[in-house]
C-alpha cells in the first residue's frame, strides 16, 4: 500500500479509558479519523471497576481541553473543577458523554489480541515502514475482524494485570489455589455481600501505595462498626518518614489526607504493621491462610488477604511490534529514567510526549497507564498531554509535538528512593535525587475532606 493510501486509513486507539477517548478528541481535532476499540461494554470500563473510589486529583485535573470542546455543542459542562469525583462520577459525567459524541468512532465489545505490520512479523525489515499496520480483533460474540490502521495509539492500561502477592513479581505458592480469599482491589464496602466478606474478620492487606492507603482507611471505617473487623498491613519495606506518603506537604491534598487517613488507622490500632516481610508462600490453616516470607516468618492466620502490589502492562498482543522498553519498568527506554521507582520516591515527572514515547517501529505508541509500565505514579494530566504531542506528530505537525504545553506538579514528599531497604543508605540517610524539577503547577488546592485515592 503506498503512503497516500495508508494516510487515508484511521488511527486505532485501544481503550475508550480517559487516554483513549482524549486521544480520540485531537484526533477529531486535526481532521484524523480515529477508530477506538474498547473490550468492555462501555466507555470507561476499567474505572467503573473502582467506581465507589474517590479519585485525589480534581474535575479540573481530569478533563482533557479537546475533549470539552468536542462535547461543548451539547450542552455539556464540567463539573465544578474543585470538586473530588468517584470512578463512578468521571466514567457517567465524563467519560460516556464523549464516547457517546463520538459516536461510532467507538466501538465496544472489541478486544484487541493482535497488532501487527501487513505482511510482515516482527522479523522481516523489507518494506515494513510501508506497510500499515494490521490490528487483530476479536468480538463479544466470537466474531473476528483484521482493520487496517495507518498509526496504533494503545491506552489500553494495565488494570487487567494486577501484581501479585509474591515479592519476586510471580504468585506466591498457594496463592492460585487460595484465589476465593484473595482479592485484587480496593473493596467496595458499600455493597453488602462485600462488605460481609470483610465485617468482623481479620484482612491481611499486602502494598504501599495509595491504594493499600484506601483500604486501609475503608477497613478501619468498618472495624468503627462491627467489632472483630482488624487488618494487617504488610509491608515489604520496613517503615520510614515517607511510609504515609507527603500528608500536608502533598501538593494533591487529597492524596497526602488518605496517608493521614491510613496513618490514624494503624494508630487507632484498626491495623497492625508487619514490616520486611516479602510474601514467599499462602498456607491454609483451617478455612483461614498463612502467609510465610522469605526467611520462614510465619504470620498469624488471617481470613482475607487484599493484594496491591501495583499493575503492569499486557504486552501479549503485541508481540510482533518492535517495542523499545526498559528491561525493568516495561515502559518505554526513553521514558523510564524520569519515572524509576528505583530512583524516585515521589510522584513528580518531567512533562513528555512523542520523543519519549517513540519505538523502533514508527507509528505505535503506548499512552496513559501503560506508558509508565510498572511505575506507579501516573495521573491523568500527563496522559492527556502525552496525546496531544503524538496526535501532533501523527498529524506531521513536528512543531506541536515537540512543544511542552504542561507543567506538572510534585505530587509527593521525596525523602530517599529506592524499591528494596538497603541498610547502610537508611542508617547515612542516603537516597536517590530525583526531585530537581521545573516550576511546578500548583494542583489539588482546596481538598475535601481526607477521602478515597486512585
Amino acid at each position: 500500500m503506498n503512503a497516500l493510501a495508508t494516510d487515508q486509513l484511521p488511527v486505532v486507539v485501544i481503550g475508550a479509558g480517559p487516554v483513549g477517548l482524549a486521544a480520540a478528541a485531537r484526533l477529531v481535532e486535526r481532521g484524523i479519523e480515529p477508530l477506538v476499540l474498547e473490550a468492555g461494554p462501555s466507555a470507561g470500563t476499567a474505572v467503573r471497576d473502582w467506581a465507589h473510589v474517590r479519585l485525589f486529583s480534581p474535575w479540573s485535573e481530569i478533563t482533557d481541553p479537546a475533549a470539552e470542546k468536542l462535547l461543548a455543542p451539547s450542552g455539556w459542562t464540567r463539573p465544578d473543577g474543585s470538586a473530588y469525583p468517584t470512578g463512578g462520577d468521571w466514567a457517567e459525567r465524563y467519560l460516556q458523554p464523549l464516547a457517546d459524541i463520538l459516536d461510532d468512532k467507538v466501538r465496544y465489545g472489541e478486544t484487541v489480541v493482535g497488532v501487527a505490520r501487513a505482511g510482515r512479523d516482527r522479523i522481516v525489515d523489507s518494506g515494513r515502514d510501508e506497510q500499515p499496520f494490521t490490528v487483530h480483533v476479536a468480538s463479544a460474540g466470537g466474531r473476528e475482524e483484521r482493520i487496517s490502521a495507518r498509526a496504533v495509539i494503545d491506552a489500553s492500561g494495565t488494570w487487567s494485570t494486577p501484581g501479585p502477592m509474591g515479592a519476586d513479581g510471580l504468585p506466591a505458592l498457594g496463592e492460585r489455589s487460595a484465589a476465593g480469599r484473595i482479592s485484587y482491589r480496593v473493596p467496595d464496602l458499600g455493597d453488602p455481600a462485600v462488605r460481609a466478606r470483610y465485617a468482623g474478620k481479620r484482612t491481611a492487606v499486602v502494598g504501599s501505595g495509595a491504594s493499600a492507603f484506601t483500604a486501609l482507611a475503608l477497613l478501619a471505617d468498618l472495624a468503627a462498626d462491627e467489632p472483630g473487623t482488624h487488618a494487617v498491613w504488610i509491608l515489604r519495606r520496613g517503615m520510614t518518614g515517607s511510609t504515609f506518603g507527603g500528608g500536608e506537604a502533598d501538593q494533591l491534598p487529597a492524596r497526602g489526607a488518605l496517608g493521614l487517613r491510613a496513618k490514624a488507622a494503624v494508630e487507632a490500632g484498626h491495623a497492625g504493621t508487619v514490616t520486611g516481610f516479602r510474601t514467599q508462600a499462602v498456607e491454609r490453616d483451617g478455612d483461614r491462610l498463612v502467609l510465610v516470607d522469605e526467611d520462614g516468618r510465619r504470620l498469624d492466620p488471617v481470613d482475607e488477604v487484599i493484594v496491591l502490589t501495583g499493575l503492569r502492562p499486557d504486552l501479549t498482543f503485541l508481540s510482533e511490534i518492535r517495542l523499545g522498553l526498559d528491561e525493568r519498568l516495561q515502559a518505554p527506554t526513553a521514558l523510564a529514567p524520569l519515572i524509576d521507582p528505583n530512583v524516585h520516591s515521589c510522584g513528580t515527572v518531567y512533562p513528555h510526549g512523542v520523543h519519549e514515547l517513540s519505538h523502533p517501529e514508527q507509528g505505535i505508541y503506548l499512552a496513559g497507564m501503560k506508558s509508565y509500565g510498572r511505575a506507579p505514579t501516573f495521573l491523568a494530566l500527563t496522559g492527556y498531554e502525552q496525546v496531544r504531542s503524538i496526535t501532533a506528530a501523527i498529524a506531521g505537525d513536528r512543531e506541536a509535538a515537540e512543544r511542552v504545553e504542561l507543567t506538572l506538579p510534585e505530587t509527593g514528599v521525596c525523602g530517599g528512593a529506592g524499591l528494596f531497604d538497603e541498610p547502610d543508605a537508611a542508617q547515612n540517610g542516603e537516597g536517590g535525587g530525583c526531585c530537581a524539577a521545573p516550576a511546578a503547577l500548583q494542583t489539588g488546592i482546596g481538598a475535601p475532606a481526607p477521602s478515597g485515592g486512585c
